[in-house]
C-alpha cells in the first residue's frame, strides 16, 4: 500500500455505466487506475481520460486468468465492475452471467492477497419483495427473485467472508454517464417523458430506492478512504428521500415535464417483481451523504436527452 493515501486501483468493467464516472473520479483523487474491459458495447467513454498518465487501459476478458493475475500483481485496491447487469440480460445469457458475475469475481478473490482491498457493487435487488412499510436494512434476509440477484447475493457473501471487502448494495442507479444506459428505471421513464410524452405503468405501486451514478462513484471513494472502519460489512447506498413507487417517480418527472401523460393499466404485469423500501442509515453513519437529488438528476437527464436517442444506449 502507498503511504500517501493514493493507491493503484484495478477496475474491471471500468468503461461501463458506473466505471465511466468512477474512473475519472479516482484519477482526480490522485490514484493510479488500471481498467480491464472488453469494450463489448463499442463504447468510447474513457477517451477523455487517456491524457492522464496515471491511467492504464487493457482490452481483455475478466475470465482470462493469466491476464487477471498479471494485473492483480500491481493493485492495492480491486473494484470488480465487470458484470452482466440486470435481470433481463442475465436471463437471456445465463452461462455468461455465471462465468462473469460469479466465477470471474471468485478468481479475483482467490488470486489476490490478504493485503489487497476489495470494494464490490452488489445490488439491493437482493431484497426482492419487501414487507409493506418496513425498510430493508443490511440485516434483512436477502430473497432475490432473479438469476442476477441470486448471483450477486452469493458472490457478496463470499467477498465478505474473505475478511477484506466492503460491499455496496446499490439502489437503482440513474443519471448521465459517458457510457449511458436507458434501461434503468429513472433514465427510462424520463426518456419516455421527454421523447414520447406518455407512459403506461404496470403495477404502479411497486417501490424502489434510487441513487445517482456520481454518488455511486463517491461511495467507492468513501469506502477507499474509510476502508479500515467499514470493511467486512455490506452497506445500502441510496437516497433516503427517494423510496418511491413507479407512480410517484412519474409524478416527480411530470413536475419538470408537464406534458408527460401517465396511464396506469388495470391488466398486465411488470416482469420485474421487485418491490421494497430501503434504509441507508448504516452508510450515512460513516459520514457518507449523496450529493445529487432525484430532482437534480431528472433535470440533468432532460438536458442530456437533447443529445441521446434510444438506439444508442442499452444493455439488452
Amino acid at each position: 500500500m502507498n503511504s500517501d493515501d493514493t493507491f493503484h486501483v484495478l477496475v474491471t468493467g471500468g468503461a461501463g455505466y458506473i466505471g465511466s464516472v468512477l474512473v475519472p473520479t479516482l484519477l482526480q483523487r490522485g490514484h493510479r487506475v488500471t481498467v480491464l474491459d472488453n469494450f463489448s458495447f463499442g463504447q468510447s467513454s474513457l477517451l477523455d481520460c487517456v491524457c492522464n498518465e496515471r491511467l492504464t487501459i487493457v482490452r481483455g476478458d475478466v475470465r482470462d486468468e493469466e491476464l487477471v493475475r498479471k494485473l492483480l500483481a500491481k493493485a492495492d485496491v480491486i473494484i470488480p465492475l465487470a458484470c452482466l447487469v440486470g435481470a433481463p440480460l442475465c436471463a437471456q445469457r445465463p452461462v455468461e452471467a455465471q462465468t462473469i458475475n460469479y466465477d470471474a469475481i471468485k478468481l479475483l478473490v482467490d488470486a489476490s492477497s490478504s493485503e489487497q482491498r476489495l470494494l464490490f457493487p452488489t445490488t439491493n435487488s437482493g431484497y426482492g419483495i419487501g414487507e409493506d412499510g418496513i425498510h430493508c436494512t443490511e440485516e434483512t434476509p436477502l430473497r432475490p427473485i432473479s438469476l442476477y440477484g441470486r448471483l450477486k447475493a452469493d458472490i457478496e457473501q463470499m467477498l465478505l467472508d474473505s475478511g477484506r471487502a466492503i460491499t455496496f448494495r446499490l439502489a437503482t442507479a440513474f443519471g448521465i454517464s459517458p457510457r449511458m444506459r436507458l434501461d434503468l428505471l429513472v433514465n427510462d421513464f424520463t426518456y419516455r417523458a421527454v421523447v414520447d410524452r406518455f407512459i403506461v405503468l404496470f403495477e404502479a405501486h411497486f417501490k424502489r430506492n434510487f441513487i445517482h451514478v456520481r454518488d455511486i462513484a463517491q461511495a467507492f471513494s468513501h469506502g477507499i478512504d474509510q476502508f479500515e472502519t467499514m470493511k467486512n460489512e455490506p452497506y445500502n447506498v441510496g437516497l433516503s428521500d427517494a423510496n418511491l413507487s413507479k407512480r410517484e417517480l412519474c409524478e416527480a418527472i411530470k413536475q419538470q415535464v408537464p406534458e408527460f401523460h401517465i396511464v396506469e393499466s388495470e391488466i398486465g404485469q411488470d416482469p420485474d417483481k421487485r418491490n421494497y423500501i430501503v434504509s441507508n442509515e448504516k452508510i450515512e453513519a460513516t459520514g457518507f451523504r449523496p450529493a445529487v437529488s432525484l430532482d437534480q438528476g431528472i433535470a440533468e437527464l432532460i438536458r442530456g436527452y437533447q443529445i441521446v436517442r434510444r438506439n444508442q444506449y442499452a444493455n439488452v
